[in-house]
């Protein structure tokens, strides 16, 4: 396993070096320039978006249904367990490096969203499919097909071996684990030998059991039923969540200051808030705080636009304003706020040897002024929520993207949904370092089509993010 896991971390370095870090900021500051710095001028109309659905909008599912499905892939473990990871390997640096992704990610995640719609096909009954398959392939042309079908095979793999399925059951059931069973009391049986054994405990094991068959229930369902559920969990537990971060902040405004200043110091000098440690450099700062932004938004990956393309809209900038939304609500809102918690509790320390789901957890009952057990109950609810419908969010990418490779071959869509509920199935029982790695691993070549059409396509998002504008300007 550790010769595994070692190969692993080889290849995650590989694919998230500085290559694949300088293209995708680069994309987002190139697209940023190219619309005229939308995140920044139109975020306001894109938030009022949100809530309107357009009545005459051609789709299987309202705007706001395209959004939280894409948001319940975003907002899941990423926004808790991945912002630790990156604060414990970086430092609180790396936050300020999520921000700055995530910033130009808004460009990116417009374009994407307009682009998915523009490019979409809609079949005579209502199916609707669309994603940077198709933008690639229509936009680009028929000789860039290739590179298509190789984004759609990355995003595949990715929903069932990563970022859908493994990461988000292991995320709930380690949460789960730490406050109904901390010290391991009940373990059934255990993985490996060694250091790297894994004791597995009944909470693991039932709470594994119980997510897969809530998953499988909803997943058999489709686009729609999946879309039902996240408008109800999604904005919900979001207000939970962002209810809480604020009660951290506000009842722990002393350290406030303390926690922007290593935020931003952090960022370029980390050896002047981290001390000692070993190994937090600039570099790992800003690749741990780029890698996990991305794994948390996903703007880049191409994930969102699949959503994006079944929404009932006639106009592709509009939606790609309501999809940009996403990236602002994961990670300036969300992430920031586990981030400032993680930092004020001083949960990211290395003495105290947590990781994962824990160094939130810590926060979490040390910031809150709530009982302990009420603090870690409310996290647990979060995260678990969160992963779950990222679970349902991806397996809605993953079996739009089969549908693509497969030339709307129904039947293999079906079987691989059996495929990634037992992913899910299996997921608590891989190790949280192998299972982060993988998942990285995924993102990482899911981005590289995706940029490229992106780059490539720049001019027509320019154009019609100009033309549209101008519209609406003539029509006031």
């Amino acid at each position: 396993m550790e010769a595994f896991s070692n190969l692993m971390t080889q290849i995650d370095d590989l694919v998230w070096g500085v290559p694949l870090i300088v293209l995708i900021i680069a994309c987002g500051v190139w697209l940023t320039i190219r619309t005229g710095f939308v995140q920044v001028f139109h975020l306001g109309k894109a938030l009022k978006y949100m809530f309107q659905n357009e009545e005459d909008g051609v789709g299987e599912v309202t705007s706001f249904g395209a959004l939280c499905t894409a948001l319940s892939a975003t907002i899941g473990t990423g926004n808790i367990v991945g912002v630790a990871s990156a604060i414990a390997a970086g430092g609180p640096g790396a936050l300020l490096w999520m921000e700055v992704a995530a910033f130009f990610g808004m460009a990116t995640k417009y374009a994407e969203g307009m682009l998915a719609v523009k490019y979409r096909e809609i079949d005579a009954d209502g199916h609707t499919l669309g994603g940077p398959f198709y933008y690639i392939e229509k936009g680009m042309g028929k000789n860039w097909k290739w590179l298509g079908k190789l984004f759609a095979l990355f995003a595949v793999l990715a929903g069932a071996l990563g970022i859908g399925t493994i990461t988000q059951i292991n995320g709930i059931t380690s949460a789960a684990e730490n406050f109904f069973d901390p010290n391991k009391s009940n373990v059934l049986f255990t993985i490996g030998s060694g250091e790297d054994a894994l004791a597995i405990t009944l909470t693991t094991v039932i709470v594994g059991l119980v997510v897969t068959v809530a998953a499988a229930l909803v997943i058999i369902g489709g686009i729609k039923r999946i879309a039902k559920v996240s408008e109800v969990v999604v904005p919900f537990m979001a207000v939970i969540y962002i209810l809480c971060g604020l009660t951290i902040i506000l009842t722990n405004l002393e350290a406030v200051p303390g926690a922007f200043y290593q935020i931003f110091v952090g960022a370029f000098d980390p050896k002047a808030v981290a001390g000692g440690i070993v190994g937090i450099t600039v570099k790992v700062a800003i690749q741990k705080g780029v890698a996990r932004g991305i794994f948390s938004n996903e703007a880049g990956l191409g994930s969102a636009p699949i959503a994006a393309a079944a929404a009932q809209t006639k106009d592709p900038v509009r939606q790609g304003l309501v999809t940009m939304t996403g990236t602002f609500i994961d990670t300036i809102i969300v992430c920031t706020m586990t981030g400032l918690a993680i930092i004020i509790s001083g949960a990211w320390a290395p003495e105290l040897g947590l990781e994962g789901a824990a160094i939130t957890m810590y926060a979490f009952q040390n910031a809150l002024p709530f009982p302990q057990a009420v603090s870690s109950f409310l996290l647990m609810i979060c995260l678990m929520f969160f992963a779950f419908t990222t679970i349902l969010g991806w397996d809605y990418y993953a079996e739009r993207c089969l549908e693509y490779l497969s030339d709307r071959n129904m039947k293999a869509v079906k079987i691989y949904r059996w495929i990634y509920i037992a992913a899910v199935f299996v997921g608590p029982y891989l190790t949280v370092s192998v299972v982060w790695c993988i998942a990285d691993i995924f993102n990482g070549l899911m981005a590289f089509p995706n940029i490229i059409a992106l780059l490539a396509l720049s001019g027509i998002v320019g154009k019609e993010t100009r033309d549209y504008f101008a519209r609406k300007k003539a029509e006031n």
